[in-house]
Order: structure tokens, then sequence, then C-alpha cells
């Protein structure tokens, strides 16, 4: 028998509309905040609540970045200790979305201390909500904020602020555990490493050194998306995981950051200065080993080197056994 006879489809579809307004005017007038931000970091939904702690105007959907850019500026929203806004910017960007949730502690400027959820779908959308704990165990709040910030030192690389090893490994090991159907495609991770590095620290110093790697991983840090993980293994190689990503789109990646770090001049005072960077490219599955898919990406980094420096690609695909598909890609040009 039909409830509703032939007009079921339409109540149904009303009752879910009125479900939806409820809810969202629920959380308009909850004290808790809670905001919605996209997969390229924009604010898509905030209550009233959330809107007043950030100053974000009703109609507004600044990007997270800008939001805490202009309150950092102007003295409000969350405290930021950095004398560096954007070294803490990205060291913040670099485990923001990595995972599927993620809890910590903030005070904001207006004396509040908060409890803060991150929950991030795999599509890169993200839930955050906080609650007002300022009046919870006061007592125990210096010794929770110490482990925060050993926690965060230890997932962040001190020279460039992007994540350390330690966290890009873990997240790998994350993406190819077994949670589904075994094999299945997870994405493609690359090993990067700046080119002639030696040379120049060699001929420039250890200080042009370390302004070239921050220098890198600030050109790629602004061309990840907000699911991919960017960090640093050590020296001048670094590491990039692209979730849910196919080979074309890896490749369409790696070519945005070669022209992007051929463009970079990162001595104000040697204009002339410029440098290149390699890379290797392995696929990974549910159940790879995470330490096998590095060394692969490893070995293609090291035949993008040896191969002919005319072919900036040269491509090697194995197909998708469990070997996985590989890609190599050198510089087209090389420092000096």
């Amino acid at each position: 028998m039909q409830i509703f006879g032939e007009n079921r489809e339409d109540m149904m579809a009303l009752v879910d509309m009125q479900t939806m307004l409820s809810m969202v005017q629920l959380m308009e007038e909850t004290d808790i905040l809670v905001g919605v931000f996209d997969e390229t970091d924009r604010l898509r939904f905030a209550n009233r609540a959330f809107r007043a702690a950030w100053s974000v105007a009703p109609q507004e959907m600044p990007l997270w970045s800008d939001m805490m850019r202009r309150n950092y500026v102007a003295g409000r929203g969350t405290i930021i200790s950095s004398g560096d806004f954007e070294t803490w910017l990205r060291s913040t960007l670099g485990r923001r979305g990595k995972t599927g949730f993620r809890a910590f502690e903030t005070d904001l400027h207006d004396g509040r201390w908060l409890w803060m959820t991150e929950t991030t779908q795999e599509n890169g959308w993200m839930l955050c909500v906080a609650s007002d704990i300022t009046s919870v165990r006061v007592d125990e709040r210096a010794l929770r904020q110490d482990r925060d910030n050993a926690i965060k030192a230890a997932q962040t690389d001190e020279l460039t602020g992007i994540s350390s090893r330690r966290f890009v490994m873990a997240r790998l090991r994350a993406l190819t555990a077994t949670a589904g159907e075994a094999w299945s495609d997870v994405g493609y991770v690359a090993v990067l490493d700046i080119d002639n590095f030696k040379y120049i620290n060699d001929r420039f110093g250890h200080a042009t050194g370390d302004a070239v790697l921050r220098d890198f991983a600030e050109t790629l840090q602004r061309l990840v998306r907000k699911t991919d993980i960017l960090g640093r293994v050590g020296g001048e190689e670094f590491i990039l995981i692209l979730p849910r990503t196919s080979l074309a789109e890896a490749e369409a990646i790696i070519d945005q950051m070669l022209a992007a770090v051929r463009r970079s001049r990162p001595l104000p005072q040697e204009v002339s200065f410029r440098y290149t960077f390699s890379a290797g490219l392995a696929g990974a599955r549910q159940g790879h080993d995470p330490d096998e898919v590095y060394r692969r990406a490893d070995l293609t980094l090291y035949a993008a080197n040896e191969g002919p420096r005319s072919d900036r690609h040269h491509l090697k695909y194995e197909g998708w056994s469990r070997a996985g598909d590989t890609m190599g890609c050198a510089s087209d040009q090389k420092y000096p």
C-alpha cells in the first residue's frame, strides 16, 4: 500500500528539505562553532558562532588561509605565537586535511580556549567543530599544550616548515593499509630531488642552500591540493603523496611544479640564480608495502637523472601489476 499515493516522493522530498532547514537553523543558534570547507579550503558554511570567532561576514566565503592571515594582522581569532605567519601557515597546511580526523586545542584573542575537531572526507571537504573549554581543567592546560606542541614538532621539518618524513610515511602507511578491496588504486608517490644541490652548497655556502630548500618547499606547497601531502625526507630530497590521482594527473602536477621552480628566484641579491629538480613517480595500491612504494619512486628518480637530458620526460610503464607503474621526470635545465 502506498501511504502517500502518487505524492509520496514529493512528500519525502519535502520532509528531507524541512529536516535540512531545521539542522541549519539549529547550527545557527548553537554556541558550538561549526564551519564547512570545500576541497580548495574555501569556507562554504559557517554558523553564527564560527563567523563571530573569526570575523567572517554572513555572505562571505574566504579561503581558510586568507581568513587566518587577515585575523593574524588584525590581532583577532586564533592566537598565533609565531613571529612569521607564512612559516606557521606552511607548517599548519602540512597537517590540515591530511587525515580523516584531527583534534586539538587552540586559544583565541578574546580569551576563550577551544577544543577543535576537523573531519575530512576523501574528496577534501572538511567539517570543523569547536567547543568552548575555557573553564575545563585550567590547571592542565599548559601540559596539554606542551603535548600538542611536541606532536607538531615531530610532524614538522624544522628548516622548511613542511611535514617531516615521519608524518608523510605514516600517512603513506595509512593510505596503503588494506581497509577495503585489496590491491585497489590509492594514488601516486613522488620522490623529488633538487638538482646539483651539493654544487650550490659548495659554491654559494650553506646559508644559500638553506634558502633554496625553503624556497623549494614554499613553491611546491602553493601547488599541492588539500589532500596531497608534501614532506622533506632529508637533505635535498622531498616526498609528495598524491591520493586518488591518476598517472596523467600526477604527471600534470609534476609539470606544474617543474615550471614553477624554474620561474623561482630564491636569492634577491642574485637575480640570475635559478635551480631545478628531478622527480620519480610510483603508483600505490592498498596492500602495497609503503617502503617498497618509496623505493620504486626513488629508483625512477635515479632513472630520470641518468636519462637523456634532452627528453624531459621518459616513461617506464609496467601496468598495474604488484610492481605498480612508475615514471621518471628529469628537469629540462640544470643549474648553473
